[in-house]
């Protein structure tokens, strides 16, 4: 019997409008479509009627299904002769693991297509209109994942700062140990942020403050997944200073 495809498919932050034309026909006639928690009802509701969807949401601390068991389902199904949508948040190849399940299916000798979606970032510095590089702020952005093992021992120093942004993924849970971790790294309490959670749905909302208020922000607001943290001066240009250029462009 002739090995089925896995199909590792982006997609994207939730709105069905930002899927790519390929992720969207992929859904649309899949038989097996195994699913992150991430993925929203609108895009699943894509699928056809008879596709059998199979959740492997992952929640802190709990996994419906170890990374393992996630592994040996794509691999049985693919061996069973079936086409497999693996259908992840974001960009397969950002945090999602995408790299790991290609590995293993190429090993076992099953083929595989990676099919780009939307990053959480980039759709989150869309959805609030942040600009990650921008001219006069930033020339430089780097993404982290603020929920990971090891995390007080990683090195993210020159990773934020004057002229660079950086974007936090997974870092709701964690953002006590984040902003004290960057501070004792010798970021300015006083650097702005914005914390964007549910970009693009229609539930979105945008939080803007300080590094040093980040744990309170979070949990003032009840942030919760999915959200990003956005830190550095792109995050703050006022509308006083929108408004100068404004009219310099008009004089």
């Amino acid at each position: 019997m002739e090995n089925g495809t896995i199909y590792l498919v982006g997609a994207g932050p939730g709105d069905p409008d930002l899927l790519t034309l390929r992720a969207a026909r992929l859904i649309e006639r899949a038989s097996i479509i195994v699913h992150d928690g991430l993925v929203s009802a609108d895009i699943l509701a894509l699928a056809s009627p008879s596709a059998r969807l199979i959740s492997v949401a992952k929640k802190r601390s709990h996994h419906t299904l170890p990374q393992d068991e996630i592994n040996r389902l794509l691999i049985r199904e693919a061996k069973a002769g079936r086409d497999v949508v693996r259908l992840k948040g974001g960009d397969p190849l950002i945090f999602g693991r995408g790299g790991e399940e290609a590995e293993l299916a190429r090993a076992c000798g099953v083929e595989v297509e990676i099919v780009p979606g939307i990053s959480a970032a980039n759709a989150a510095a869309a959805a609030a209109q942040i600009a990650l590089t921008h001219r006069d702020a930033a020339s430089i952005v780097s993404f982290v994942a603020g929920q990971c093992k090891g995390l007080s021992d990683q090195n993210w120093t020159g990773l934020a700062g004057k002229g660079r942004t950086l974007v936090i993924y997974m870092g709701v849970k964690t953002a006590p140990q984040i902003a004290e971790k960057l501070m004792a790294d010798g970021l300015s309490p006083d650097m702005p942020l914005a914390i964007v959670e549910n970009a693009s749905r229609p539930e979105m909302r945008m939080i803007r403050g300080l590094l040093a208020e980040l744990p309170d922000l979070v949990a003032a607001h009840r942030i919760g997944s999915p959200a990003l943290i956005v830190i550095g001066e792109v995050t703050a240009r006022s509308d006083a200073e929108l408004a100068a250029q404004a009219a310099e462009a008009a004089a």
